[in-house]
């Protein structure tokens, strides 16, 4: 699971980490600037040489700045699917605590990869008012290599726009995770053991605090 997680988290900060605004798309809507805005607040960050190898203040960052662009409880709900609505409300609640973690722990543990040369376009968006709901189209490009399509679903809260999917080449993340934490509570045989093993994926992911330093 966390494997295909890390594959997924790539590409979708991707956006938040490569993202430079371009003369050729100087009017973004305000579902495609809730992307752009993220970006530039980590490409600020990572200007601290010492940032990238400390865990703990990468999760933290995360989880401040990030996620909240992000509608981790429709997500949860969504990759949950049946089992959600069956779920007491305390369940539900600690299975998206425990998800959005492992979200965070996950990208926290793919941080240092490297994101040079990526650029994003974004496809025309039409936006009525009365839309609480948007697909965003974006082409991630990166030299030598074919374009890599990648929509986001989004949501309109209380006045803000925020993402509850992606779909990469018309794999979404959702639908990918529903199938695996399907098939997680029918081996364990509850969805409460599936949420104990979130948590202690999450506690052992959160052990270490720093990044191994690079070989020179």
């Amino acid at each position: 699971m966390i494997s295909l997680l890390s594959r997924y988290l790539f590409i979708f900060f991707l956006a938040f980490s490569s993202f430079t605004l371009r003369a050729e798309q100087p009017n973004l809507l305000a579902p495609q600037r809730v992307i752009a805005e993220a970006s530039v607040k980590l490409l600020a960050q990572l200007e601290d040489p010492n940032f990238s190898q400390d865990k703990k203040q990468i999760r933290h960052y995360i989880d401040q700045e990030i996620f909240p662009q992000v509608d981790t409880i429709l997500m949860s709900a969504l990759v949950l699917g049946k089992h959600w609505r069956k779920a007491s409300k305390m369940q539900q609640r600690e299975f998206i605590r425990a998800f959005k973690q492992l979200l965070v722990n996950t990208y926290a543990a793919t941080f240092t990869e490297q994101f040079h040369n990526w650029t994003i376009r974004y496809s025309p968006l039409k936006l009525k008012d009365s839309d609480k709901k948007i697909l965003v189209k974006t082409r991630v490009r990166q030299a030598g290599k074919p374009d890599t399509r990648i929509d986001y679903s989004m949501v309109l809260r209380k006045g803000e726009w925020k993402i509850y999917d992606m779909t990469v080449e018309g794999i979404s993340l959702i639908i990918s995770n529903r199938t695996i934490f399907g098939k997680m509570i029918k081996d364990s045989g509850s969805l409460e053991n599936v949420i104990k093993n979130l948590k202690e994926k999450n506690k052992a992911s959160e052990e270490s605090n720093a990044l191994p330093k690079e070989q020179t």
